[in-house]
């Protein structure tokens, strides 16, 4: 005999309406999920807005300079000042990191990446020069306090800025920029010192050979733990400069008056002790150019210089760039008013 009990079509038409209602609730509640979910994506999404580099350009003393920019203007800035050969390129993976909590310009020299290339003829590439540009465009763009991010040329560059604006400069992040004779490693006498105390075109030709792709991938790799950790689209990007009609005899203008960074040195080092600057140098020990020693010997004038050594090359952002995103965040942090 079935056990079958028949349904009764109300109590059905009850179920399925309860059901129904169930599920109207189950589309609202997922609805609003879905709303605040897009919400919240819509903040993220602006938050990260204010870390995405922008690109510009800016008329100064009659030349198109580039420049990389990113993060809120309201809130400390830090200037990128990169080195030889390269530009503001060499920053691309570290802006935005800093951008999160900064507000970071980078620019690119005349004779460098994007910026205008007038010829030796033209204009005086000095370290002098290139520094004064650099001051132009910083001022165009109303920076009144910054800290500086100085590495290669980028030293020469800094802090030239430093001793003319001493109470502009927040901070010296130092990333393999030299400031003192116990960082010059024996490249400098064995190349460079004979081209400065004879210019002659054996001395010359010596030093064109620093212009070659072969070369510009040995900035990039020597020294480094592990060479697919490097990019080839760093040296393919500055070879691309030093490969421009002209550039070489650019290139070599700065190395002759190179030596005139050098002779500053006492300089930078007297300022240095008077304004006693929060100083971070943070370098890849195994830099063909610059030795260890260089950064180290910042604490000679600047007791509280914060120094970390990184197992890689001249371009330590290439292989250790997070470390170095880390230490210069949690210094500022310490040392420049205004960031958390």
């Amino acid at each position: 005999m079935s056990h079958f009990q028949p349904i009764d079509p109300a109590c059905a038409t009850d179920k399925s309406n309860r059901l129904i209602k169930m599920k109207s609730k189950v589309k609202i509640l997922s609805g609003l999920a879905v709303a605040v979910a897009s919400l919240t994506y819509t903040q993220s999404g602006l938050a990260d807005e204010t870390a995405r580099i922008t690109y510009h350009t800016a008329k100064v003393d009659g030349l198109t300079l580039f420049y990389r920019e990113a993060g809120d203007s309201s809130r400390p800035t830090i200037v990128l000042l990169h080195g030889f050969p390269s530009s503001s390129h060499m920053f691309r993976n570290l802006i935005p990191k800093l951008a999160e909590k900064y507000h970071v310009i980078a620019p690119d020299y005349p004779g460098f990446g994007y910026s205008d290339q007038p010829s030796v003829t033209d204009f005086a590439y000095t370290f002098d020069h290139l520094a004064a540009v650099t001051d132009d465009l910083l001022s165009s763009l109303k920076l009144e306090k910054f800290s500086i991010y100085i590495q290669d040329y980028g030293s020469p560059v800094g802090f030239r800025l430093f001793v003319k604006h001493p109470e502009k400069i927040q901070a010296i992040i130092s990333q393999n920029g030299n400031a003192y004779n116990e960082g010059l490693s024996p490249f400098w006498a064995e190349n460079l010192v004979p081209y400065w105390k004879d210019k002659t075109s054996a001395n010359e030709a010596k030093l064109r050979g620093f212009f070659t792709p072969a070369t510009t991938k040995f900035q990039y790799t020597n020294g480094v733990r592990d060479t697919a950790h490097v990019s080839p689209d760093a040296w393919t990007h500055d070879q691309s400069t030093l490969d421009k009609p002209g550039n070489a005899d650019i290139q070599l203008a700065l190395f002759f008056d190179y030596q005139n960074n050098v002779k500053q040195y006492d300089s930078w080092h007297i300022a240095l002790r008077k304004h006693q600057p929060p100083v971070l140098a943070v370098w890849g020990k195994n830099d063909p150019f610059f030795l260890p020693a260089g950064a180290s010997a910042f604490s000679n004038d600047v007791p509280k210089a914060e120094v970390h050594l990184l197992d890689t090359g001249h371009f330590a952002l290439e292989e250790d760039g997070d470390f170095i995103a880390k230490y210069i965040l949690e210094f500022l942090t310490t040392n420049v008013k205004g960031t958390n």
